[in-house]
């Protein structure tokens, strides 16, 4: 680190051990820069990476939209979203060498002129700002605009680059609604971009705990003998939420739970959690293995009794009335859209042959957590008496991805009487409690990957078709199955999950 980068950033020392790695000279153009998630998300790790000094000086933002803003008018809104949204110190300093690179694109997704004004902004700022002509295209847009961004971006030349210079593309989730039209989006990028320059956002493979999964399992002697059909019964993975759709229903209506978190999301913690150990820590290794669980995994025969679906209905959570999801704004009052989805897959490998992985994801549920649970075999109980043991679940690992990131070792112990009573005790490792800096957002860690050019969390497209190769048969199985069965909010979903499990003579966890 030069001397002027640590006048810049205090909240780094001369003697920092942690060897971050700093983004070379770029621009970094977003596409639909005045929606939602670039406000919350975006913007925000933007500033936060430039605040941590991850951000060569000559980094500028080009946000490209509708609307006709100046550059100043431009920097007013971004200013605006990083005072509402970052996690970091507002400081003067960094604010103003961040902003003396923002410039705005004013055109439609489809329109030549826009595109010509963008090439003319991206080397105005290789002169004036050092870029190198470096650039990444964030297309934080509706997939159906992929294909005319990108057919616009090679006509003007602007996916192009040589050996001294590097144009990638970022493209957010849904990568399509099912295998086919994954397999066409991917077309429609692959046509214009190489596969290494493309970068498929999945923002909880940014999270602290998920990334940590790697290291708990392979840098501990202690976890990984374990981690097997000899010892394992069962794996749940759950991504709960206790809110409704809010405003999301234009998106959110005729895509559901599984589309919307399942394929992605809890599919690629499924992956990290059942993958044998990489060669190395390198994007290739890691998908190497990633891509074999994913391809080993299979559906019971009968997906009548191993998946559940439900829709949330209206009741009271949080201490306050809530609408079904019928009764929310934009939902048709005939909408098959689940809010709740749950099913069973099973991964034929050596290692997990005979365990279940269990994976559910609904809105309007108990609470918000995120979590991966490891569930042991129990072992016989001849020393004890059944009611000595009466309050002896099983032995259970759960790694929380949110809130509250971190990891949960639950196990027996004996109460502190003269009897010999067992009951069960937890062991509890939070990041907040252990580490004295806080965990950065997901979108900062793959915003910088993005601009190193280090894809190890990005799905390619074989991860992605995998995905909805398992989830495809299920969709065209409820779309013939009727209605989802309703449940209230605040509850943990539709009673069929509960018979889910409990055909198999399991239960799910209350979080």
């Amino acid at each position: 680190m030069q001397p002027a980068d640590l006048q810049l950033n205090p909240l780094r020392s001369s003697n920092d051990r942690r060897l971050l790695r700093i983004a070379g000279p770029a621009a970094l153009v977003i596409f639909g820069v005045t929606g939602d998630l670039a406000q919350r998300k975006l913007l925000p790790a933007i500033y936060d990476l430039a605040n941590r000094g991850l951000l060569s000086p000559a980094f500028s933002l080009v946000g490209f939209g509708r609307r006709e803003w100046s550059d100043q008018q431009f920097a007013e809104f971004v200013l605006t979203a990083v005072r509402n949204g970052a996690r970091t110190p507002f400081r003067q300093k960094v604010w103003d060498q961040l902003a003396a690179g923002l410039r705005f694109v004013t055109g439609a997704f489809d329109d030549p002129d826009a595109y010509i004004a963008l090439d003319d902004t991206l080397s105005e700022l290789a002169r004036t700002r050092g870029t190198r002509g470096n650039a990444a295209y964030y297309l934080s847009i509706p997939p159906r605009h992929f294909s005319a961004v990108c057919d616009h971006l090679a006509r003007q030349g602007l996916a192009n680059h040589d050996d001294q210079t590097w144009r990638r593309v970022v493209i957010e989730k849904p990568f399509g609604h099912d295998l086919r039209s994954a397999q066409a989006l991917n077309a429609v990028v692959e046509r214009v971009f190489a596969p290494d320059d493309i970068f498929r956002i999945d923002h909880y493979l940014g999270k602290e705990t998920v990334q940590n999964i790697l290291a708990f399992r392979f840098a501990n002697s202690i976890f990984e003998p374990l981690w097997n059909a000899n010892y394992v019964d069962h794996v749940q993975i759950t991504m709960a939420e206790d809110i409704g759709i809010g405003g999301r229903a234009g998106y959110y209506d005729g895509i559901g739970a599984a589309r919307d978190v399942i394929q992605n999301h809890l599919l690629q913690l499924l992956a990290l959690t059942a993958m044998e150990e990489p060669t190395s820590l390198t994007p290739s290794a890691l998908r190497r293995e990633k891509i074999k669980v994913l391809g080993a995994l299979g559906l019971p025969d009968d997906l009548a009794v191993h998946t559940a679906r439900g829709q949330y209905l209206g009741g009271w959570q949080g201490g306050r009335q809530v609408r079904g999801y019928l009764d929310e704004e934009g939902i048709a009052p005939d909408s098959v859209t689940e809010t709740y989805a749950a099913f069973r897959v099973d991964v034929h490998t050596r290692r997990w042959a005979g365990v279940p992985f269990y994976l559910r994801a609904g809105k309007r549920l108990g609470r918000r957590v995120t979590e991966i649970a490891l569930v042991f075999k129990q072992i016989p109980q001849q020393l004890f008496g059944t009611h000595q043991t009466a309050a002896l679940g099983p032995n259970a690992l759960v790694i929380r991805v949110q809130p509250d990131e971190g990891i949960t070792l639950r196990f027996g112990s004996k109460v502190p009487d003269t009897n010999m009573t067992v009951r069960d005790v937890s062991m509890d490792f939070t990041y907040g409690h252990s580490f004295a800096e806080a965990s950065p957002e997901a979108y900062e860690r793959l915003i910088l990957d993005v601009l190193l050019g280090d894809p190890p969390l990005f799905p390619r497209h074989r991860e992605v078709e995998l995905g909805w190769q398992v989830l495809d048969p299920i969709e065209q199985f409820w779309a013939s199955n009727g209605r989802p069965e309703g449940y209230r909010a605040g509850t943990w979903g539709p009673s069929s999950a509960d018979r889910m499990l409990a055909l198999d003579n399991r239960e799910w966890r209350r979080p």
